[in-house]
């Protein structure tokens, strides 16, 4: 890490997707920024960060767009893309396979008939976090639930045990990367409210 303080990475789940009942990992739909209220308290909690990066999927590009309506200069990452839930994508919910009890570790490593699992997700997320921790300066990161808990595998320096966490839509989990390489969790799933 470059200076000598932590590098904070606020890692801001999209808002809710308009999914209509059907999982959506890299399916690309709309999120729902209707609640001005929320968008306006996130955003006075936020301030104007001094980067933003965002997955490229249109529901965290229109997230950001609510959030820093001004802010012209907002870098896209593909590896911040959601997991990708192969021959799952735009199925009901209601239609997806029971997959029995798993332990956290078999159910990272699960990968949906031609999609990624969760380990697969973190392997490709993890670095552009780890990256984007060693530039100067907080980063506000608009990302997905999964991507979210790829920061938080970061920091618990273990991808299984981040499966534990819900994280809201519209929600912030700061992580630090401190100087001496180590990270740290400040908090999960703050909510304007």
């Amino acid at each position: 890490m470059s200076g000598g303080s932590a590098t904070e990475l606020m890692l801001i789940r999209h808002a809710p997707a308009l999914h209509g009942g059907r999982l959506c990992g890299r399916t690309d739909v709309a999120a729902d920024c209707s609640d001005m209220a929320a968008i306006a308290a996130l955003r006075a909690r936020l301030g104007e960060p001094a980067r933003i990066v965002v997955s490229p999927a249109r529901r965290c590009r229109e997230t950001a767009a609510a959030l820093w309506p001004d802010v012209q200069a907002v870098a896209e990452e593909p590896d911040l893309w959601e997991q990708d839930f192969g021959a799952w994508e735009g199925r009901p919910f209601a239609g997806l396979p029971d997959l029995g009890l798993l332990s956290s570790e078999d159910l990272a490593q699960h990968r949906p008939p031609e999609g990624e699992s969760f380990a697969d997700l973190c392997a490709r997320a993890m670095p552009v976090l780890t990256r984007l921790a060693e530039s100067n300066g907080p980063a506000a990161v608009v990302v997905h639930g999964g991507t979210v808990r790829a920061g938080l595998a970061i920091a618990l320096g273990a991808v299984a045990p981040a499966l534990a966490f819900d994280v809201a839509p519209l929600s912030v989990t700061r992580i630090l990367a401190l100087p001496s390489g180590a990270w740290s969790i400040a908090s999960v799933n703050e909510v304007a409210a």
